[in-house]
């Protein structure tokens, strides 16, 4: 790819990809009980309003990488940002649970298409480590204000009734800024060369989609239903699906083959640990914001605005330490995701001491949530980065599709896990005492969690090679 202008423009042209793909992860979280009520949904359909995203996302994620890299970067990314516009509108125009989750999951696999694209850019923009950390920390930024904006938006929209329901126009909102990135891209993001020396992997998206399929949905499902036999069967499906597909993966880059996963890149120490970290990060992150979003209105009886301003102060704390986090990073090193780490646990103390009485000052319940911000705004977007920091430009692809797909796994399993937990504690048809006792039980889930995290970082490799 010859480069004839800075880098920051298609950089951040690329960008508009991870922040459509985020905004509409933490949109619908505050808006949930509003779009229960309009398409009168179960709380498993509510889990899957978030979770079916998430599974064609992940499913996707290094199909959509691999794509880019054999057909060019900048094709993949029209087509991705393209087919997520159209998706998100029929996300709008939906009238039942599965008219809405059929839409969803489309929406996700469209938005694996065009975000692989971004961090593949950026590895082959920035070939500097430290211009590309400093980018990558940036796009880490962008991806974090997209969820602040979601937050506010998903809680805002809904008691807004402009020709139609309110909670449709969280997704109708992708329309116009769709066409603005399309336009944007046509016009001033350059191709990347194809690569089309070795055949497509047919086959490892033929092994690795059922795989994911066959291990996020019945953890979403199985609780609901009693896990009957078939999640069971699945769960134990997924299991044998991911070694033959790890095998396969193994046999076809032994003999030069181009696998969908290249696995040297479990070579790198870094990344690896990165991933492990990853995993039990984003098992609380999103499930956080599901599961308070619908404590607060729910069981505190809260408007959804409310709710939405009062993430606004979490987003704030978020964006602050977005931008000190990526300063301190070149001279601190990962001691800055471990200090956040700790803030978010701590955090996390104060909502099961204060968040859960109704009579906790609206100025204690936005500093809690202002904490809990500055602990993720040190350590979302320099995770990402400190993972592939020492991964060489021509692994971008596909450490960039590898990442993102172990990141929106662990998102989508944590919504069945985490979620699933805060439906059971809380049990049918339940009164704020049932509410806040799931809740707490949901946030010490996720202490433990943040703690796994925790120690991932301590063995993680401090230094850039």
């Amino acid at each position: 790819m010859k480069q004839h202008t800075s880098p920051w423009l298609p950089m951040f042209i690329v960008s508009s990809s991870i922040f459509l793909a985020v905004i509409d992860i933490f949109i619908v979280n505050v808006a949930l009980p509003s779009i229960q009520k309009g398409i009168h949904a179960t709380n498993g359909e509510l889990q899957l309003v978030i979770a079916v995203y998430l599974l064609g996302y992940s499913c996707f994620l290094i199909t959509g990488g691999r794509l880019g890299d054999y057909y060019g970067r900048k094709k993949i990314f029209l087509a991705g940002m393209l087919l997520f516009t159209i998706s998100s509108c029929c996300c709008g125009l939906a009238n039942t649970g599965l008219q809405l989750n059929t839409a969803r999951f489309f929406q996700g696999v469209s938005a694996s298409l065009m975000t692989p694209q971004g961090i593949s850019y950026i590895q082959v923009l920035f070939t500097d480590t430290n211009a590309r950390l400093k980018a990558i920390g940036v796009y880490g930024i962008i991806a974090g204000s997209a969820s602040v904006i979601g937050q506010f938006l998903g809680g805002l929209l809904p008691d807004i009734h402009f020709l139609m329901e309110g909670w449709r126009l969280i997704f109708f909102i992708n329309l116009p800024l769709g066409i603005v990135a399309l336009a944007a891209a046509l016009l001033f993001l350059p191709e990347t060369a194809a690569n089309k020396t070795q055949r497509f992997d047919y086959g490892g998206v033929a092994l690795l989609t059922p795989a994911l399929f066959s291990l996020i949905y019945p953890v979403i499902q199985g609780r609901e239903l009693g896990w009957p036999a078939w999640s069971i069967f699945l769960l134990l499906l997924s299991v044998a699906l991911l070694l033959i597909f790890r095998r396969d993966q193994q046999r076809k880059l032994a003999r030069n083959a181009a696998p969908l996963m290249d696995t040297r890149l479990f070579h790198f120490r870094d990344f690896k640990i990165g991933l492990y970290a990853t995993i039990f990060y984003f098992l609380v992150q999103e499930p956080y914001f599901f599961v308070t979003g619908i404590f607060f209105q729910n069981g505190l009886a809260m408007h959804s605005s409310t709710a939405g301003i009062y993430f606004v102060f979490q987003g704030i704390g978020y964006v602050i330490a977005s931008v000190i986090s990526v300063k301190l990073i070149p001279v601190y090193g990962k001691k800055v995701l471990q200090s956040g780490i700790l803030i978010m646990i701590i955090s996390l103390l104060l909502h099961i001491l204060f968040l859960t009485s109704p009579q906790t000052p609206p100025v204690s319940i936005a500093l809690i949530l202002f904490a809990y911000g500055l602990g993720c705004g040190s350590v979302l977007p320099s995770l990402l980065a400190w993972s592939l920091k020492n991964i060489p430009h021509h692994f971008a692809g596909a450490a960039s599709g590898t990442y993102y797909t172990v990141q929106q796994s662990a998102i989508a399993l944590g919504a069945g896990i985490t979620g699933g937990v805060f439906f059971y504690a809380a049990g049918n048809n339940p009164v704020l005492p049932d509410y806040v006792h799931a809740y707490r039980i949901a946030i010490s889930l996720s202490i433990f969690l943040l703690l796994l995290t925790s120690i991932c970082l301590y063995i993680m490799p401090d230094k850039t090679r």
